[in-house]
């Protein structure tokens, strides 16, 4: 063909032996040059931008070993133009007929199986929706409702941008479409203002998989929006090589393992190559559980799984000198706010003082290398029970790091957790699944929000960068409106606010309208990780740690509430109760 079209389509005479002595040396340039890059295992139907560059590599190699082999027979006359134009003709017949294929491929699965879908996103953002959809034989994007109106007629991949985020309705009744694709990336404003824009056009929500989700048989292809997606945000950067390094090989031991922090503690401990992991949890269902789990997805850890109660110091101390750990995760203490509040204020001081205090000195006289305790926004400025003795906790933390120098003390602050025992979320979606109403306390009141893997990775992270007696705390991104949670998770439901009313029950003991992370005459420091702050607090260094758990110790079964609250506003001179 490369000597057909040189001679404007009429091969002379003479160049016929020419043509027939060169193409047999081509068929073995461009063999070697595909054996060598491999292109004879692509899959046309599946084509792409890759497999086209590996062609065109390919091609170049068959190109220069032909015009070697050639140019090495010294055949007179032979018209050199023909070794340039050969390996641009096959670039462009093999391009086409595997672009051909594809394209027949695709329309062959979207007859069969493509349900129409409508992205909604900038054309930036719908890029990579698009491209998830190609992975996908169920779903057909038919078009894009960009919030850019400057993109509305545009097209990207043949898909036209057919209106703006407030044409939602419209197209999708115009196109009797019933599913909305939400390119936007997790956690962002956009995602939240758009999903109370469909509240009541019946749309269902969907969004892209998480990268995580990717990795299990069911995840590929666009699944069901739901709340992580709108409160989430972009990946946390972790410091890969410090965990493993930190991790791997050794021994961790984490209190409240059971629990929703500690459990996913536990989960990244273990992905990180931790010899043996002690999980302690006062509840025996809880323990059970993560054992259950671990021992299927980490076959080759090491797990001792202990019902032990972090107020009880000499059990503590025998498991951690049976271990010998050489980093310690305390995530147990009851955080629960109004329960704490009245009838167990007792009970919070004595795990969440006692306990804390416990454990950080075994973890001291056992020779741990750090310790690492999860705290609370509610210990800032606390008005109620639970954060005056997060706050004392912490004190406590940093008394300790005194008395163990080759020990690093380090506590972490951060907000609510989505889906952890206790948070509204489990609440609300009961209060749904019951017809409702929702009930929230106040129309003003805000809380930040975190995903639990979010809060695991930074707490993680904080422990490998904390020097003795720091607190971090996390950047918790912007805060919510909690009735703005309750209408969420109603679209999410698939219902409307007629369907499930708010209703509005007054604020409880002890709680803020707002919770805060830094205390007003406290500041913090930048890190080098772009989430985590260190706080620049009041030391526990002069704090009497010993009258401090003598007065728990002596208090009795059922103490003056009174006297308690004064005692502990003594210690936590910030603490304003509203009694």
């Amino acid at each position: 063909m490369a000597f057909w079209l040189r001679f404007n389509l009429d091969i002379p005479d003479e160049f016929v032996p020419l043509a027939l002595v060169a193409s047999p040396w081509c068929v073995l340039g461009y063999a070697l040059g595909f054996l060598s890059v491999r292109v004879y295992r692509q899959v046309w139907s599946y084509i792409g931008l890759p497999e086209l560059r590996q062609l065109a590599t390919g091609i170049v190699l068959g190109g220069l070993l032909t015009a070697a082999g050639v140019l090495m027979l010294r055949t007179p006359n032979f018209p050199r133009s023909v070794l340039v134009l050969q390996p641009l003709i096959a670039l462009v017949l093999m391009g086409a007929v595997r672009a051909g294929w594809r394209t027949l491929a695709e329309l062959r699965l979207g007859v069969r199986h493509g349900k129409p879908v409508l992205i909604l996103g900038s054309l930036h953002e719908a890029s990579g929706a698009l491209r998830a959809l190609k992975g996908s034989t169920h779903w057909q994007a038919v078009g894009i409702l960009s919030p850019q109106p400057g993109e509305v007629g545009r097209s990207l991949q043949t898909v036209r941008v057919l209106g703006t985020s407030a044409d939602i309705g419209r197209v999708a009744k115009s196109m009797d479409v019933h599913a909305l694709l939400m390119a936007s990336p997790p956690g962002s404003q956009s995602r939240r203002q758009m999903l109370l824009q469909v509240a009541d056009t019946g749309i269902a929500l969907l969004t892209v998989p998480r990268p995580d989700e990717w990795l299990k048989a069911d995840g590929v292809g666009p699944r069901r929006l739901e709340l992580e997606d709108l409160l989430g945000r972009a990946p946390i950067q972790l410091d890969v090589a410090g965990l493993a390094d930190l991790f791997s090989g050794q021994t961790v031991l984490v209190t409240g393992a059971g629990g929703s922090i500690g459990s996913e503690l536990c989960r990244h401990i273990a992905r990180f190559g931790a010899q043996r992991l002690v999980c302690v949890d006062l509840s025996e269902f809880a323990i059970y559980q993560l054992e259950q789990e671990l021992r299927e997805a980490h076959p080759q850890m090491h797990g001792s799984y202990y019902t032990a109660n972090v107020r009880e110091p000499e059990r503590l101390r025998a498991i951690a000198i049976k271990h010998r750990p050489s980093v310690v995760f305390h995530a147990a203490a009851y955080k629960h706010v109004p329960l704490m509040e009245y009838l167990n204020e007792i009970e919070a001081v004595r795990t969440n003082v006692a306990g804390t205090l416990n454990t950080a000195r075994v973890a001291g006289e056992c020779g741990a290398r750090r310790f690492v305790m999860i705290s609370t926004d509610k210990a800032v400025n606390p008005t109620n029970v639970m954060g005056a003795s997060k706050r004392l906790a912490e004190l406590m933390v940093q008394g300790v790091a005194t008395e163990y120098s080759q020990t690093q003390y380090v506590s972490v602050r951060f907000g609510n957790v989505l889906g952890s025992s206790g948070s509204v979320v489990p609440l609300f979606t009961r209060q749904i699944l019951s017809g409702g109403p929702i009930t929230v306390t106040h129309p003003d009141i805000v809380r930040y929000f975190m995903t639990i893997p979010e809060a695991a990775q930074l707490v993680l992270q904080a422990g490998l960068m904390g020097q003795s007696g720091q607190i971090f705390v996390l950047d918790m991104g912007e805060p919510v409106k909690i009735v703005d949670l309750a209408k969420m998770m109603i679209r999410l439901s698939g219902k409307t606010e007629h369907e499930i009313p708010i209703s509005y029950t007054g604020l409880r003991p002890g709680e803020k309208l707002y919770e805060e992370l830094l205390a007003n005459d406290e500041t913090s420091v930048a890190t080098p990780h772009p989430k985590l702050r260190i706080a620049k607090t009041s030391s526990g260094s002069d704090l009497d740690i010993e009258a401090v758990l003598s007065w728990i110790e002596n208090a009795g079964p059922e103490p003056d509430t009174v006297g308690l609250r004064d005692w502990l506003r003594s210690h936590v001179l910030e603490y304003k109760s509203v009694h």
